[in-house]
């Protein structure tokens, strides 16, 4: 077996024709829904980028223990579960968290892997003394601020905040002249196909082709751009806050055209992977597996992006397509049964043959392509110190914390880092080693309590949590613009998450956090 993974970052389910998406096209993504079984109903799990990823690799869920971090020493990763038995595993990705503080071992648990530099504020084109004048001609200081950089003088990631540290160095690769060969998301692509056109004929591997696109600062090559061109002639918007939408509606016309230029260029490039498929009758040996990690808000419920509000479906359902070429596609090629992006690991696996570890907690979908029963009745989603959320594919229910303290949580990790830095010693101080979980292996962990608002990606994200715990019926209200209420559902699936938390091992803080008493349901 022969295996290609294709992961886009924030693609939107509904920007994709197999999801009902008539806006525009996305003719490649809709060849690969003929062919392959389209997963109606599949949910995030952690949230946002890396801990999705620890979610894939270990098909357990994150947020239960720990925020944004690296593998941890004990994780079983698919990748190195299938290089040990046998499968050459090989990943290409732009996706610059990747090499980051806190995003050390997914790459380095694969066999081999090339890199592309140049996503978002990984800088490629470097000045000591920044062009600020460019800058803010060129740019929307709303999405590009400035603020700290003065003409003719260093700028340095000490000297700047955060926020204007990284979209200046974005700001600054985009002042570079580019050809389309030159965006990251083609060189994904030349590289991926530089490994499939060397290893065409050899069998037992894994390639996983990951893109930081669609994801922001929504840059595509002009070809792109001008399908969408809304008439808008001011500074670059394509790089939202995540913030309380407040643009007019030529801003976020602009803005959404940006987003959706990306789509295309992604549509566009993953049709060359699929003529690939065509030219060498890979379709008959390869399975072929496409997905993101989440969503992303273009102004729905009032909101830019994610992290900052509940996880609306707009963020949490996402699309899945898998090809398996041993499996005949069913005549409606669709899977209406509840999964979950935990799920993807486990099915890796089973794609190869490799039986999972005891730890995990998710479920091959392979059964579900063969058309038997779902495993899956619940799933719960979030990030770690946000609402839980649980759905059963018809309701959604949030369960918020009891408090916005943000020393109220306590994570447990041996990885202490955040997205770009280790611990502060201040932090650190707080630890006391404890002892393990049911899937640490043995080993003991550290108990911290951070001492700021750290929440996923370093963003403070109990500021903007509304009151009390929301119930919508996606059944009449897909949008979730109408809360219910419904006593014995909020119970079921209260149920349902103590039981997630508890086959998950997860502290008792946890619960605590939650006002949960524990229940004595399976998920």
């Amino acid at each position: 077996m022969r295996t290609i993974f294709v992961l886009f970052d924030s693609l939107n389910r509904s920007t994709l024709g197999a999801f009902g998406n008539t806006a525009f096209p996305t003719p490649n993504f809709d060849r690969l829904a003929a062919r392959a079984v389209t997963f109606d109903t599949h949910y995030a799990g952690s949230l946002p980028c890396m801990p999705a990823r620890r979610d894939m690799h270990t098909g357990r869920l994150n947020f239960t223990h720990r925020p944004w971090g690296p593998l941890e020493p004990f994780d079983n990763s698919y990748a190195q579960l299938l290089s040990t038995a046998g499968v050459y595993t090989h990943l290409v990705s732009d996706h610059q968290h990747y090499f980051e503080t806190g995003g050390w071992g997914y790459a380095q648990a694969f066999d081999s892997w090339d890199f592309i530099r140049g996503q978002e504020n990984d800088p490629v084109a470097v000045f000591a003394v920044p062009p600020v004048e460019r800058i803010r001609q060129r740019f929307d200081p709303r999405h590009y601020p400035t603020d700290g950089m003065e003409p003719g003088r260093t700028a340095t990631r000490r000297t700047l905040s955060k926020n204007v540290w990284k979209r200046s160095r974005h700001a600054i690769n985009r002042l570079e002249v580019r050809e389309e060969d030159d965006f990251p998301t083609a060189k994904c692509f030349r590289q991926a196909f530089d490994f499939l056109d060397r290893n065409r004929d050899s069998d037992d591997w894994f390639l996983q082709i990951e893109c930081f696109d669609p994801h922001e600062p929504f840059d595509a090559p002009e070809r792109f751009k001008a399908l969408f061109d809304t008439g808008y002639d001011g500074p670059i918007l394509d790089w939202p806050l995540y913030e309380k939408c407040t643009n007019s509606s030529e801003e976020i016309a602009e803005i959404r055209g940006n987003y959706a230029a990306l789509v295309s260029m992604c549509d566009a490039y993953f049709g060359k992977l699929l003529d690939w498929m065509d030219e060498n009758d890979a379709w008959s040996d390869t399975a072929l597996i496409l997905t993101t990690d989440h969503g992303y808000l273009l102004g729905e419920h009032e909101w830019w992006a994610k992290n900052r509000m509940p996880y609306y479906e707009e963020i949490s359902h996402i699309p899945l397509m898998i090809w398996h070429p041993d499996v005949p596609r069913r005549a409606e090629g669709r899977v209406t049964a509840l999964t979950q992006t935990v799920d993807l690991m486990p099915t890796f696996l089973d794609l190869h043959g490799v039986t999972a570890p005891e730890e995990v907690r998710a479920h091959s979908m392979l059964p579900l392509l063969r058309g038997e029963n779902p495993q899956r009745e619940t799933a719960i989603l979030g990030m770690f110190g946000g609402p839980i959320c649980a759905t059963d594919g018809r309701y959604t229910y949030f369960r918020f914390p009891e408090t916005g303290d943000p020393s109220a949580l306590p994570l447990y990790t041996l990885m202490p880092s955040q997205m770009e830095e280790l611990f502060s010693v201040r932090d650190l101080s707080t630890a006391e080693l404890v002892e393990g979980f049911d899937f640490s292996q043995g080993a003991p962990l550290l108990r911290i309590r951070l001492s700021e608002k750290l929440g996923e990606a370093g963003m403070g994200i109990l500021d903007n949590w509304h009151e009390g715990h929301v119930l919508y019926d996606l059944s009449s209200d897909p949008g979730q613009t109408r809360p219910i209420e419904d006593a014995a559902v909020e119970a079921r699936l209260l149920d349902a998450i103590c039981a997630h938390l508890r086959a998950h091992d997860a502290p008792r803080d946890l619960y605590d956090h939650y006002a949960l008493t524990d229940r004595t349901t399976t998920p």
